[in-house]
């Protein structure tokens, strides 16, 4: 059986959790999130434990158990604490600024470029070169911070763009005459 799969998950008070089938919800104070299970995928609840496991001993199971638990240990970790990743404009001119349910970007085009976030994910900017995006779904905050790098990535000679906070550029030397 993988390791992965092997720990059990805590699950802390004021978190419910429903089984049905083949689908979990995990309720928490930060939102609802929901997973559907593979069938070769069996989850079990104990009190205030999740334990997975594969139902067949196929090779393939053993790895779908191992991600289920990472997937349903993300999940109660997001409906009780959240998840956050931070973005980094740098250049002149590049300003950020979040706007209800949507992020007004000024990355050095012609026209401002408007992001519509998805539903139960919120972002901040408590600078205009910074932004904040956090939300109870691991996947998806990861996939908005994607999105936004992906308007404007870092690019390699001058290193203007959007990057995630802490990330290194690989910066090229300039051509040569």
């Amino acid at each position: 059986m993988s390791r992965v799969a092997k720990k059990p998950i805590a699950v802390p008070n004021g978190v419910e959790i429903t089984l049905d089938g083949l689908s979990v919800s995990i309720k928490g104070a930060k939102g609802t999130l929901g997973h559907t299970l593979h069938p070769d995928v069996q989850v079990t609840q104990d009190a205030n434990v999740i334990s997975v496991a594969p139902r067949t001993a196929e090779k393939t199971a053993d790895a779908i158990a191992g991600t289920t638990r990472a997937v349903l240990a993300n999940m109660v970790t997001g409906v009780t604490q959240g998840f956050q990743k931070k973005l980094e404009l740098q250049g002149v001119g590049y300003r950020a600024q979040a706007q209800g349910a949507a992020v007004n970007l000024q990355l050095g085009f012609s026209h401002p470029v408007l992001y519509q976030l998805p539903a139960g994910i919120t972002v901040t900017t408590p600078s205009q070169t910074e932004i904040i995006i956090t939300g109870p779904d691991r996947q998806r905050v990861g996939q908005v911070a994607a999105e936004i790098r992906g308007v404007r990535p870092p690019e390699v000679y001058k290193g203007k763009g959007v990057r995630y906070a802490g990330e290194r550029v690989r910066r090229k030397e300039a051509k040569k005459k």
